[in-house]
C-alpha cells in the first residue's frame, strides 16, 4: 500500500492546480484538510468541494480531459478523498487525471484502478482498520516525510469514523499512523475512561449521555447520573462553583466513579465484557489548548461533524489547517447550535419509535435535518427511548422528491453479524435510491413515499444475517 501511496504522491507532485473532491463529515473534512495543507506547503494551488454523497452528476461536471471546471480549463487534477471507489470505474471512464483517497468497501468486483487507494485492495480492512484521512495521510507521508505531523489529523479521522471501538483503541494501519503522531509529538495516547466529554463536559453530563458501555439506569437520566457522583463522594462544582469536568478530577475520585460505574453493570447482570469497555485507549493533542475540545481526538471530530453537518465544511477544513481565531469561533458557534439541534431532534421524537419485529424506525419528516438525522438516531439508540437490542432506521426528508436514511447499531450487533452498510446499499438500489457506509453507521436516498417497502426489505436482510435472534448486549458476559 505504501508503494501505490508513493506513486499517487509522484503524480500530484506533477500538478500545478488541484480540485479536492470530499465526503462532509469529520473524516471526510481531515482527509481533505491533510491532502490541502501537503499541497499547500508544495506551492501547488488547490480548491476543495465537500459533497454529502458523490454522484455521477458531480462526476459528470469533471471535464473530459481532466477539467473540473472549478476554475475552468483542462488539465486540472482531480483528488477524491474519503470517497470515489463507490464510482472508481465512472470516474476512470471520464477522466484519467485523478486520484482516489477512499477506504470504503468496494462491493462490485473490480481490480484497482491505477490512481487509486483503498485498503481493500491490499487485505486491509477500512471499516476498522484505516480511515480516510489514514489513506490521505499515507499519500502526505509519501509527499513528503515532513508531512507526519499531518497524522494528528489522521487519528482524529479514524476516532471520528468510530474506528477506535473494537478492542477500544485503534489498530491495525492505524496503529502505524499512531506510533507516527506520537513520535512527532502531536498527539499522546493515555488510558482513561472512554466517555465523550473530558475536556469539556460537566462530569454528570458525561455520564447523563454515556454510551458504549450505557449505564443502566443512568444514561440518559440527568438525575440518576448526579446521584451516582455524589454517591461516589466526588463534588459536582469546584470552588468557584463551576461545573467540574473529568480532567478536573483527582485520580482517587477517577478511580470511585470508574468502581462506581462497573457495579452499576455487574449488579444489573452485564458481565466483564461490558464493563472492561469503560477504560480503553484515548487521544489527545498536546498541542492544543487543555480543556478545549480540540485537546482531545473525539471531541475535535464532533467538531468537525457539527461544522459538516450544517453544511459549512469550510470552516471545519481551516480549523484543521491552524486557524485558532475567526474560524475557530464560528466552529464553535456551530457546535453550540448542534447540540442544540439535536437535543431538539431527541425531544421530537420521543414516543416515535416503532418497533418491528427485527428493527426500529422512526421518521423525523422536515423536523430535524437530513444531515442530522443519523446522530439523532445514535443517540436513540443509547437512550431509555429506544431497543438497543434492534438496529435503528430513520428517516427525515432531503426535498420534496427524496428521502434521507441513518441507521445505527450496537457493537454487540455488529458483532453478532450485523452489516448495515450491505443493508442499505442493497435495499436502497432496489429502489432506484444509492447507500453505504459502514457495519453500525450506514446512510441511503430513497424516493420518498418508498419508506415501508424500504422498511420491509431491511428487515428481511437483517433477518437474514441475524436471524432475528438478537443479542444480549453484554449481559452476563464473563
Amino acid at each position: 500500500m505504501q508503494c501505490a501511496a508513493g506513486a499517487i504522491a509522484s503524480i500530484i507532485r506533477a500538478q500545478q492546480r488541484i480540485k479536492i473532491i470530499t465526503h462532509i463529515d469529520a473524516d471526510g473534512i481531515t482527509s481533505a484538510s491533510i491532502v490541502a495543507k501537503m499541497l499547500e506547503r508544495a506551492g501547488i494551488k488547490y480548491d476543495v468541494e465537500f459533497v454529502k454523497q458523490l454522484d455521477p452528476c458531480i462526476i459528470e461536471k469533471i471535464g473530459g480531459d481532466g477539467g473540473t471546471g472549478w476554475d475552468g480549463g483542462a488539465g486540472d487534477f482531480t483528488i477524491f478523498t474519503d470517497l470515489g471507489s463507490g464510482l472508481g470505474d465512472l470516474i476512470d471512464g471520464k477522466t484519467k487525471n485523478y486520484a482516489i483517497a477512499d477506504h470504503h468497501t468496494v462491493v462490485a468486483a473490480r481490480a484497482r484502478l491505477p490512481n487509486e487507494l483503498n485498503p481493500h485492495f491490499f487485505g486491509i480492512d477500512g471499516a476498522t482498520d484505516i480511515s480516510g484521512a489514514g489513506v490521505a495521510y499515507l499519500i502526505a507521508k509519501a509527499f513528503d516525510a515532513e508531512n507526519a505531523d499531518l497524522s494528528a489529523l489522521a487519528i482524529v479521522g479514524a476516532v471520528g469514523d468510530m474506528q477506535d471501538l473494537n478492542g477500544c483503541a485503534l489498530r491495525g494501519a492505524n496503529r502505524r499512523i499512531l506510533e507516527d503522531a506520537v513520535n512527532a509529538g502531536v498527539v499522546l495516547a493515555s488510558t482513561d475512561i472512554r466517555f465523550f466529554g473530558r475536556e469539556t463536559r460537566p462530569i454528570y453530563k458525561m455520564l447523563q449521555f454515556s454510551d458504549d458501555p450505557i449505564i443502566p439506569g443512568v444514561t440518559g437520566r440527568e438525575k440518576p447520573a448526579i446521584d451516582l457522583l455524589t454517591g461516589a463522594g466526588v463534588e459536582l462544582k469546584g470552588e468557584g462553583r463551576e461545573w467540574r469536568r473529568w480532567i478536573d478530577l483527582t485520580e482517587q475520585e477517577k478511580r470511585s466513579i470508574c468502581s462506581a460505574i462497573v457495579r452499576k453493570l455487574l449488579s444489573t447482570g452485564f458481565g466483564n465484557k461490558t464493563a472492561k469497555r469503560l477504560i480503553g485507549e484515548v487521544y489527545t493533542l498536546p498541542k492544543e489548548e487543555k480543556g478545549t475540545p480540540l485537546h482531545d481526538a473525539k471531541e475535535f471530530a464532533t467538531v468537525l461533524n457539527a461544522t459538516a453537518r450544517h453544511g459549512k465544511g469550510d470552516v471545519g477544513l481551516n480549523v484543521c489547517l491552524g486557524d485558532r481565531e475567526d474560524w475557530l469561533k464560528k466552529a464553535g458557534s456551530l457546535l453550540a447550535n448542534h447540540r442544540s439541534d439535536l437535543k431538539s431532534g431527541i425531544e421530537l421524537i420521543k414516543g416515535q419509535i416503532v418497533q418491528r419485529r427485527c428493527l426500529q424506525h422512526f421518521h423525523a419528516q422536515d423536523g430535524i435535518m437530513d444531515t442530522l438525522v443519523g446522530i439523532v438516531a445514535g443517540m436513540a439508540l443509547n437512550s431509555e427511548y429506544a431497543d438497543r437490542k434492534k438496529p435503528i432506521i430513520a428517516f427525515a426528508n432531503k426535498d420534496e422528491n427524496t428521502v434521507k436514511v441513518s441507521s445505527r447499531a450496537s457493537k454487540e450487533l455488529i458483532d453478532a453479524g450485523l452489516n448495515l452498510a450491505t443493508v442499505l446499499k442493497e435495499c436502497a438500489a432496489k429502489l432506484g435510491g444509492v447507500g453505504g457506509g459502514h457495519p453500525q453507521a450506514a446512510g441511503a436516498t430513497i424516493p420518498k413515499g418508498k419508506e415501508e417497502v424500504f422498511l420491509d426489505d431491511v428487515e428481511m436482510e437483517i433477518e437474514k444475517q441475524l436471524g432475528c435472534k438478537g443479542v444480549d448486549n453484554g449481559r452476563n458476559q464473563d
